[in-house]
């Protein structure tokens, strides 16, 4: 899916994000004539009945600025143009775009040279939508997406398989955000209101199937063309064989490469010597057996007191707290870890040291969380993905209140929402007298958020804390 502003690409499906592609009020669609497939003539008796047709969609689209009408692929090279079926559809078996097998893949990266990160979570639930005359259930999934460390992007996509393996794309709620508050939800779209489901994925991709993994006239819009099969990438912690590389047709022309792998669904896009998104780790994908080993159960306690002493702006403690979690970092990394994990951490570790010995408040506060998402990431492949995003709680309850004492509005409205949506993955596994705790204390947040009253937001925090469970 299509660029958004500094955002990157998101995985189709999401990762998207990257990103799903707007077709702007400025985009002339030019629909091809009988592109559905005509009526034509019934079978004569006896014969097979004719596979029901997907609506094909623009045949063209021409930029406002001109530049001639942009041709993408006829329909006898498309894959996705026969009507799908669902009789289980929340069963998601294809091993590239496992939806319903994963429990979340995490992706690092950059944008404009920003540190790109993004969680990518199956909710709880389904969401059933109503296509054709169709009520077809659908497995929902979280797209969060942080810019420098602060939420960018969020959406729910939602995505079901057919019954010859396909897996389609039935839409999205978006919510673009800015300064901490939605700005717009621009690509949302949804199957079934003004246009048909997209295919995501087919059963069995070939070299040259095209399918349109967004397919609604002016409002979204992308085009797969499989370019390779049964490629070896070099995954979290090995090589990931099974891949394929697709290219992307974006509205206004553009095109980029995506790798998909088995286990992983979106592995990577982008370039890396610019804007880039890889997959980082996935669960169960990835899961280690065991507990964690001691070495990260020390690395856990020094970035824990880098972070606290990054916050209270106390510099000594903070120079020395670092140089210690670098030591702690090295002892850990020796063992062996995940590559792109190791790459993040180094790098935000880096950071964090440089923006310490210079004394700058608000990068030193970005580095260091940033670090310690890096940290609870590294836990992820011993613990459960539920005992991991409490974790992932308590740190941005902890940042809340370090943002709130450094009276950054932006930030602290960005960490309350972070909150919530956090808390959609996590509230099924809480008993339910503590999710209404966790409700109660996140709705004075919010309230407290909403009239910049950064002082109650500060003093809401112990409350928050002690409403979740130890950990």
């Amino acid at each position: 899916m299509p660029h958004r502003g500094a955002a990157p690409p998101r995985p189709p499906g999401r990762p998207r994000r990257p990103a799903a592609a707007l077709l702007g009020l400025g985009l002339v669609m030019v629909l091809a004539a009988g592109a559905c497939g005509g009526s034509g003539p019934p079978p004569s008796p006896g014969e097979p009945s004719p596979a029901a047709t997907m609506p094909a969609g623009p045949a063209c689209i021409t930029p406002e600025s001109g530049g001639g009408c942009l041709q993408v692929a006829p329909g006898d090279r498309r894959v996705d143009l026969t009507r799908p079926t669902f009789s289980n559809p929340t069963s998601i078996t294809n091993p590239l775009h496992p939806s319903s097998r994963l429990a979340q893949v995490l992706y690092g990266g950059q944008v404009d040279g920003k540190p790109l990160r993004t969680e990518f979570t199956r909710l709880p639930g389904t969401k059933t939508i109503t296509w054709d005359g169709q009520q077809v259930e659908t497995v929902v999934l979280q797209y969060l997406n942080f810019l420098d460390g602060r939420i960018e992007e969020v959406a729910l996509d939602w995505f079901a398989q057919a019954d010859d393996g396909a897996v389609w794309y039935f839409g999205e709620d978006v919510f673009n955000y800015a300064d901490g508050a939605v700005a717009d939800t621009k690509g949302s779209w949804i199957a079934g209101q003004g246009g048909p489901p997209a295919m995501i994925m087919p059963a069995s991709p070939e070299v040259g199937n095209v399918y349109r993994s967004e397919n609604m006239p002016e409002v979204v819009f992308e085009e797969v063309t499989v370019k390779a099969v049964g490629q070896t990438v070099p995954g979290p912690n090995g090589p990931v064989g099974g891949a394929i590389t697709a290219n992307e047709l974006h509205f206004d022309g553009k095109r980029e490469d995506k790798v998909f792998a088995p286990g992983y669904g979106e592995f990577s896009t982008g370039d890396p010597k610019g804007d880039l998104e890889v997959a980082s780790l996935a669960v169960p994908t990835d899961a280690r057996p065991g507990p964690p080993p001691p070495r990260l159960a020390a690395l856990s306690a020094a970035v824990r007191a880098a972070f606290d002493a990054v916050g209270a702006n106390h510099w000594s403690r903070a120079s020395t707290a670092t140089a210690a979690l670098r030591k702690a970092w090295d002892a850990y990394r020796a063992g062996g870890v995940p590559d792109r994990l190791g790459q993040q951490m180094s790098r935000d570790l880096g950071t964090l040291a440089a923006t310490v010995a210079s004394r700058q408040a608000a990068a030193a506060r970005g580095a260091a969380l940033r670090v310690a998402q890096n940290d609870l990431d590294l836990r992820l492949q011993h613990r459960p993905l539920a005992e991991i995003d409490l974790g992932r709680l308590r740190l941005w309850a902890r940042q809340l209140a370090v943002d709130s004492a450094a009276k950054d509005h932006s930030a602290t409205a960005g960490d309350v929402t972070t909150l919530e949506w956090v808390r959609d993955r996590v509230r099924h596994t809480l008993d339910p007298a503590t999710a209404t705790r966790l409700d109660g204390q996140l709705r004075d947040l919010r309230a407290a958020a909403d009239r910049k009253d950064l002082a109650a937001a500060a003093g809401a925090v112990p409350a928050l804390l002690e409403a979740l469970p130890a950990g």
